[in-house]
């Protein structure tokens, strides 16, 4: 495999036979703690370098249209619905997990906007937003519910 199918793929996540981005954003969730557990700066960090290596990523394989096996947008989406934690905890990751897949599934409004962008910006624009409406999602319940998602 190139290295940019590994990538695009997540380290292979993506050629889960089942739902790939399901697979995809599971596979995120604890190298994302982990570096939330470092701090947001480190995640957000992450964030920066896994959208700059999507991109690269998709345009190198050649990954057209939203591939099923392209995963690395659900990296990046995921860790920025991670962003929203105060700190890791198995709550938090579940609603952070449970509301991007929300927003990355349904596609509303601006997610899917973003979709229709062209070659490999579209294909990571729409997690990113999914991503930062799930933070915002995970950051009420946070709000509201103090000590909940701990």
């Amino acid at each position: 495999m190139s290295p940019a199918r590994w990538v695009a793929t997540f380290l292979g996540s993506g050629l889960a036979p089942v739902a790939p981005g399901t697979a995809g954003s599971l596979a995120a969730l604890l190298p994302g703690l982990g570096l939330l557990w470092i701090s947001h700066a480190t995640l957000a960090a992450g964030v920066v370098v896994v959208v700059a290596l999507g991109l690269w990523a998709i345009r190198a394989a050649g990954a057209g249209d939203d591939p099923g096996w392209v995963v690395i947008d659900e990296v990046a989406g995921q860790w920025i619905a991670l962003l929203a934690l105060a700190h890791p905890s198995v709550l938090g990751a579940l609603a952070a997990f449970a509301a991007f897949r929300l927003f990355d599934v349904t596609k509303p409004g601006p997610v899917g906007w973003a979709e229709r962008l062209p070659g490999a910006v579209g294909v990571m624009a729409d997690d990113v937003l999914a991503g930062v409406l799930a933070a915002a999602v995970v950051w009420g319940i946070g709000w509201a519910a103090p000590g909940w998602l701990n």
